[in-house]
């Protein structure tokens, strides 16, 4: 390991980053000094700039794949190499705003039918049923589930924060099911071995595995499950708030899209046109009443 790997790596555990983007940002790094086969202690402001051209014009790759590129020698020239003049003028792109996709009650009931394997089946109604992430998901522990008060303990979730999402009762007896069926002893879904929790990967292969089966065009993964979950609570009254919280958002615009993408929503909403035909229809009755009202002449 060179010196500044190892200090990059050292920098982005002092901030608490979590193990999966500090292999993220020190793959891009990587990638980045071996593009130009030197140290990036000894790149500029133009081979950044003209790194990420190769990126965009002959890699063509995705822009969230560009923005990462980009956040990592962001954080590798500004806080561990102290040279932020050199990223000082380079902008992200402007996102792209993609909604998400989400699965109607009857392509949620297709899915879970079309999953043959009993583990797979309950871990993933589980992550429907609370609106987990896989990570969520996979790392629940056999006591954070309080059927006393019936919700559910998810600890440490992305942004290193803990929080309580629903226990549904029907979700509760299932669990009973499978807990009897399973055992496990510390973690509610373990790893093969009986040893550690399921991997992220294994669930997301029993996803396509069964939408496959399913015969679902839409395409389908453990977060199209939270998006769906999200979806139909909004869908059912729930309040946009308490969706947040659910969901463990920080910020309430990111629930907030769930509003774009729920048909029942849009549909209840009436158009500008449909009031102003029954306000012209109402105020015509109303004229006609009052000329009935007036005597004879």
């Amino acid at each position: 390991m060179t010196p500044l790997r190892k200090r990059m790596i050292e920098t982005l555990e002092l901030r608490g980053v979590s193990p999966k983007t500090v292999r993220l940002y020190v793959d891009c790094t990587a990638r980045f000094a071996g593009y130009f086969g030197r140290s990036p202690e000894d790149l500029g402001s133009e081979d950044v700039r003209a790194y990420l051209l190769y990126l965009v014009h002959e890699r063509k790759v995705a822009w969230g794949t560009y923005t990462q590129a980009l956040a990592a020698l962001r954080f590798l020239y500004r806080w561990v190499l102290n040279r932020g003049e050199v990223v000082q003028d380079i902008r992200a792109p402007r996102p792209e705003r993609r909604l998400p996709v989400v699965l109607s009650f009857a392509e949620v009931h297709r899915f879970f039918a079309a999953i043959p394997s009993f583990k797979y089946r309950t871990l993933l109604m589980f992550a429907y049923a609370a609106g987990l992430r896989v990570s969520e998901a996979s790392r629940v522990r056999v006591a954070d589930i309080d059927g006393e008060r019936m919700v559910i303990r998810v600890v440490q979730g992305k942004r290193k924060k803990d929080r309580y999402t629903i226990l549904s009762p029907l979700l509760l007896e299932m669990l009973r099911h499978y807990w009897w069926a399973a055992r496990p002893k510390d973690y509610l879904f373990p790893g093969r071995g009986r040893t550690g929790h399921v991997t992220n990967s294994t669930v997301q292969s029993a996803c396509i595995e069964a939408r496959a089966a399913a015969g679902l065009a839409k395409e389908v993964t453990p977060h199209t499950l939270r998006h769906s979950f999200a979806t139909h609570l909004l869908e059912a009254g729930t309040d946009l708030r308490v969706i947040q919280e659910l969901l463990g958002h920080a910020s309430p615009r990111t629930t907030a899209v769930y509003t774009h993408v729920s048909k029942a929503l849009i549909g209840k909403t009436k158009s500008p046109l449909d009031l102003l035909v029954a306000n012209h229809a109402s105020q015509a009755v109303e004229n006609e009443e009052v000329a009935s009202a007036q005597p004879d002449a």
